[in-house]
């Protein structure tokens, strides 16, 4: 178990990869503060099962990325726990897909706002919990539209090259610290996100990778749990892409 008695705080644990990294935590013995935009009764039920079956705490903290004022509540009342954190990932991310041309403002606005801007934000605070100790491992969600451009996709690929800098500078502030921060860019990754995707479309990203498959949210949570263990000691400021050889 290579998180054993350490604590991470993940957003985005609804779903998706949120939901595997927060699975894939879990049993790797770390205590982790649930992040969610908000409750539902089966993922209630989930952590308390998950926190049994592995003998750690799972504590849910709900806030709307959209609300700055949001995102500082729940980085106090992660706060109050006093608790040492180890481990942020920021993974809660959405996207409004529409060609370069006909994209509006308020969609612009809005992707930052979830995607850059309240991650830059609630990391502040997160942060300030490690500099106490002198240690700690940020992971951010980019994706590989970041990297390559998808049609369709302008203020998404935007806003997660906007991560990817942050995470570069991020990285050579926090470095000398004892903090490492890094990103991972997912591919073609089987979630609701890509579940609307229209298959020809579907195909035709497919065709651009070595494997020929959408990738699994517990793939893209193994190379997150790299990153934030201690085996990555020596990794800071790098995008992993996870993304079955696309490009």
């Amino acid at each position: 178990m290579v998180l054993n008695g350490k604590t991470a705080v993940i957003t985005g644990c609804l779903q998706g990869i949120g939901r595997s990294t927060l699975d894939v935590f879990a049993k790797n013995g770390a205590n982790v503060f649930a992040c969610c935009q908000h409750e539902t009764e089966e993922f209630t039920a989930h952590i308390v099962k998950l926190a049994t079956d592995h003998h750690v705490e799972i504590t849910p903290v709900y806030f709307d990325l959209m609300n700055d004022e949001s995102i500082k509540q729940a980085a106090r009342d992660i706060q109050k726990a006093k608790k040492p954190v180890d481990i942020l990932v920021n993974i809660a991310g959405m996207t409004r897909d529409s060609l370069f041309s006909m994209i509006t403002m308020d969609q612009m606005k809005s992707v930052f706002q979830v995607n850059f801007f309240s991650q830059v934000l609630f990391s502040q605070y997160i942060v300030k919990l490690m500099l106490k100790n002198e240690k700690g491992s940020v992971i951010n969600i980019s994706s590989i539209s970041a990297l390559d451009g998808n049609p369709g996709q302008l203020v998404y690929a935007a806003s997660k090259s906007a991560i990817i800098a942050a995470t570069k500078t991020m990285s050579a502030e926090l470095a000398p610290k004892g903090i490492r921060v890094n990103a991972v860019a997912p591919g073609v990754i089987d979630t609701a996100m890509t579940a609307v995707v229209p298959q020809e479309a579907m195909d035709r990203l497919l065709m651009k990778s070595d494997i020929k498959r959408k990738g699994l949210p517990d793939e893209v949570a193994n190379a997150i749990l790299y990153l934030a263990s201690d085996l990555s000691s020596f990794v800071t400021g790098q995008t992993i892409r996870v993304d079955g050889g696309m490009g």
